[in-house]
């Protein structure tokens, strides 16, 4: 297992391609959710890569404040349905967590689909006062990480 971190501008065309299909194999075609996945913020945004072996794991996105929102955000958390069990998803959290940190960003905000939110709330995140909302026809809530990240 091994992570990368990498802008937009660094990542190979291999790489965007295993990220955006894994993206679209879970978010559009397993969720039977028709979105617009490129939202002209993967160039803003630093990519935060789980391997095993070579292949894509796991994945999200991370942003600095005043990008997404305000504060610093965690976005397109997902994880291979072939690697899904083995514990990649917290795993991809949590060095993403670690990053936003080290530059200076400790208070972190996402939006997670309403069924994820224990698993967020397992690695610190705290439901916003914000009411649950639909996005792409899916229930949402907003949560926050304002803190320090638990070491094992």
């Amino acid at each position: 297992m091994r992570f990368e971190i990498k802008s937009f501008h660094e990542l190979t065309v291999s790489e965007l391609y295993a990220m955006l299909r894994l993206r679209e194999m879970v978010f559009i075609v397993e969720q039977n959710c028709p979105y617009q996945d490129l939202d002209d913020t993967d160039q803003k945004a630093l990519h935060v890569f789980l391997y095993e072996d070579e292949e894509l794991a796991a994945y999200t996105r991370i942003f600095k404040r005043g990008i997404k929102y305000p504060e610093a955000s965690i976005g397109r958390v997902v994880t291979s349905p072939v690697h899904r069990g083995k514990g990649y998803g917290a795993k991809v959290m949590k060095a993403s967590i670690e990053a936003l940190q080290r530059m200076g960003e400790p208070h972190i905000v996402l939006s997670s689909q309403a069924y994820a939110e224990k698993f967020y709330e397992k690695l610190g995140f705290k439901r916003t006062e914000k009411e649950p909302y639909l996005e792409d026809d899916i229930p949402h809530v907003e949560m926050e990480f304002k803190g320090e990240l638990e070491h094992e």
